[in-house]
């Protein structure tokens, strides 16, 4: 089978397949079945997540021993099941998370860390749903707890996991903030319809604090209830200004490249929340809460209340442009790879 295989650590960006760490093989072995309740699925399309870019550059908290296929998220069709399997039959749409290996034309995996895609779904759109959109859930509702009324303000609201949480905070009922850089992004989250107030990072008009300000005073709210971040940095520490009495602040990773630092002092007078979410080791800690949070959002996505959006698609031997989209901020939403798609690269930026 064709596979992605990482047979060195470095920048998968490189367009150069000789110095790349990243090889094309066309003849990996299809993964064998382990168990009698084993599954095989063809892939259709996987997705591309920051985790991933870095774990290729060996900067992720998890380090697999090479070479390794990468890849997490990912949906397709059953292609052949073991002889105890009750639950799925060949040609069944179905979603998933690995650690590994979703970078493949195949993978198998138990039947039970398989979702039956709704019908009506878009396939290519269930593989971009477990980690982003999982991460927003468990986040929002299993953590924070977000309630209806509640003032949630999400940062790097444009990326795949900032764009999930717009959603999820609005089926919630939150009153949503959203903060992007630049005008084709802030224009685009304008045209969802789904956050209360858009704001500008590369607007030299008004400070992001002052803005927010001025839309919590024109709502008569106090503050920020929940911050949602990914981004860290300096815009973290600007934002905690923000927040009220009691709120949580969901760190969910560094996309600036610097982890910022939360006054204890300043959470405890005002007893402040902090919540360290690193979605993936729920797998191993507590695998119903992503089993349950995963069937929720495929509930949710087949009665429309969200939408999956990919700004980009790939095939498997364009995967250096696809990290590249990544690396250079140019995604708003979800990067894919798609495969068993004659099409090329595909942007609806």
């Amino acid at each position: 089978m064709e596979a992605l295989v990482v047979r060195k650590l470095g920048d998968p960006t490189t367009r150069d397949w000789e110095s790349s760490p990243i090889v094309l093989s066309k003849e990996e072995a299809i993964p064998a079945f382990e168990s009698p309740t084993a599954v095989r699925v063809r892939v259709k399309a996987t997705s591309l997540n920051y985790a991933n870019y870095l774990q290729i550059q060996g900067k992720y908290q998890e380090k697999p021993p090479l070479p390794f296929i990468p890849g997490s998220d990912y949906s397709g069709v059953v292609d052949a099941v073991g002889p105890k399997v009750s639950q799925f039959k060949v040609g069944d749409p179905v979603c998933s998370f690995a650690a590994l290996g979703s970078y493949a034309q195949f993978i198998v995996t138990e039947e039970s860390q398989l979702f039956r895609v709704p019908d009506g779904c878009d396939l290519v759109g269930a593989g971009a749903l477990p980690v982003a959109f999982g991460t927003s859930h468990v986040a929002l509702v299993h953590r924070a707890q977000l309630s209806s009324g509640q003032v949630l303000l999400v940062l790097g609201a444009a990326g795949g996991v900032g764009l999930a949480a717009l959603q999820i905070g609005k089926v919630c009922g939150a009153i949503v903030i959203a903060v992007a850089r630049g005008t084709e992004k802030v224009r685009f989250l304008k045209s969802l319809g789904v956050a209360d107030h858009v704001v500008d990072l590369s607007s030299q008009n008004v400070t992001v604090t002052q803005s927010v300000k001025d839309f919590l005073k024109s709502r008569n709210l106090k503050g920020v209830d929940v911050l949602y971040d990914p981004v860290g940095g300096k815009l973290a520490k600007e934002t905690m200004r923000l927040l009220n009495w009691g709120a949580h602040i969901l760190v969910i990773g560094f996309a600036s490249g610097e982890v910022p630092l939360i006054p204890a002092n300043v959470a405890l007078v005002k007893n402040w929340t902090v919540h360290g979410l690193y979605w993936g080791s729920y797998k191993i800690h507590r695998p119903h809460v992503l089993e349950d949070s995963v069937r929720e959002l495929l509930s949710w996505m087949a009665r429309g209340l969200i939408t999956i959006h990919i700004s980009h698609t790939y095939n498997l031997s364009e995967a250096n442009l696809a990290f590249s989209a990544i690396k250079d901020r140019k995604v708003v939403g979800k990067v894919m790879l798609v495969l068993d798609d004659n099409s090329h690269v595909r942007s609806k930026l």
